[in-house]
């Protein structure tokens, strides 16, 4: 299987790759035979119920749905005959997770999957006898929701964006594609828990990038015109955008924002560049949502969340924009984009 490098010289491989665990997560999470030769995975109690919570506009963003069903689908679990998904969403609305939450812990779902650390917690608020996967999320120690990494102890396990080396990156990145760059505005969504954390790094590397750094928080797809407004109208005149739901619900609205500023922006995944943005370098939530169904396989079949160790991420890309580059009369050097898991010319 072919492999590649991340940015810091660690190898990792690409694709959606069956790696030791989950080879052995396969072979225990196969369950019966059925006499047309498929081996499928059997819960307990009959058909589960997999709850997916969202805050994401789009309800919910349907790659995240597809990457745990493939997950699932792959550990032999059939949909419809030994599991069902039961998604729902708060419309973008903070104020709305809450009870969005508790509908789901009223049907009595057997697991909750979700991602952002601001719908991790309005979960966990909701319940502390269902378990709770992370498809990502910040710290859970440093966010209350486990005692430990190796040991969660509670009812939340799953995956975990822990550090800031990553928003480290981007800023270095950033400034390699925006040499002229000496203030970077940070969008922020504002109820996110995890942005006091993310920030403290941001801050703490930038006199080393020679940068200052100006947050701008938001709360909702309306407020994204006046916020990048404002970053120019301060002298920004570089961005990043930190990952929350309620952005990755908002591609289209985010890029025309910051396109009517002219604004170079570094970007959280894919998606914002291939439709039109200018770069990004971050998670394949593709992967991390297809590995959420390894923890929701082990779950189903008797094991405690609190048993589980927390992962973190594997697998990370640099996608470059050359025609948005060009549009904004950003030249990006060669050494940068051979660097880059795809260039979209």
């Amino acid at each position: 299987m072919p492999t590649g490098e991340r940015l810091d010289g660690q190898s990792i491989r690409k694709g959606w790759p069956l790696t030791t665990t989950r080879r052995v997560l396969l072979g225990c999470g196969l369950g019966i035979l059925l006499s047309t030769g498929q081996v499928v995975a059997q819960p307990a109690g009959g058909i589960a119920t997999i709850g997916v919570l969202n805050l994401a506009p789009e309800n919910p963003p349907v790659w995240w749905v597809d990457a745990l069903r493939k997950g699932l689908l792959e550990l032999g679990w059939v949909e419809g005959r030994t599991f069902r998904l039961v998604s729902r969403s708060a419309e973008g609305k903070i104020e709305r997770l809450p009870s969005v939450a508790a509908d789901l812990v009223a049907l009595k779902v057997d697991v909750i999957v979700t991602a952002g650390t601001t719908s991790i917690r309005a979960a966990r608020d909701a319940t502390r006898t269902i378990p709770i996967v992370m498809a990502a999320g910040a710290d859970p120690v440093t966010m209350g929701f486990a005692a430990s990494l190796a040991r969660p102890g509670g009812n939340v396990t799953g995956l975990s964006i822990l550090g800031g080396d990553i928003l480290v990156k981007r800023i270095e990145l950033l400034k390699e594609a925006v040499p002229r760059a000496t203030r970077v505005g940070v969008l922020l969504q504002r109820a996110n828990p995890g942005n006091a954390a993310f920030l403290k790094e941001i801050r703490e590397a930038a006199p080393k990038l020679k940068v200052s750094v100006d947050p701008v928080e938001v709360s909702e797809p309306r407020e994204f015109e006046k916020a990048f407004a404002t970053m120019t109208a301060g002298g920004v005149n570089a961005a990043m955008v930190l990952e929350d739901p309620i952005f990755s619900g908002s591609v289209t609205q985010l890029l025309e924002a910051a396109s009517r500023q002219r604004l170079p922006v570094m970007w959280g995944n894919r998606r914002f560049v291939e439709s039109g943005g200018l770069m990004a370098y971050g998670l394949v939530y593709e992967d991390l949502w297809w590995r959420a169904a390894g923890y929701v396989d082990k779950i189903l079949k008797g094991a405690k969340p609190g048993d589980l160790p927390v992962e973190q991420p594997t697998k990370f890309e640099l996608v470059i924009n050359l025609k948005t580059a060009r549009a904004l009369g950003l030249t990006i050097s060669q050494s940068l984009w051979l660097r880059a898991d795809r260039v979209i010319e």
